[in-house]
């Protein structure tokens, strides 16, 4: 059986636009995988958020 090689999958931290710039306290973020050979750039993915009930544009921050 061969060695497992280096994982490319790692785990990011998803934080929404949106709320960040309208003030209202609190955060809306996700955790999720991605494979950073195929996606080196940061990842932006539609998400629900609770606080403000609707589907906004979470980005990955460091």
């Amino acid at each position: 059986m061969a060695k497992k090689s280096k994982d490319a999958r790692i785990q990011v931290i998803m934080e929404c636009t949106e709320h960040k710039n309208s003030g209202m306290p609190g955060t809306s973020r996700y955790i999720t995988t991605k494979n950073k050979k195929n996606t080196p750039e940061r990842l932006e993915l539609k998400k629900f958020n609770p606080i403000l009930k609707k589907m906004t544009v979470h980005r990955e921050i460091k």
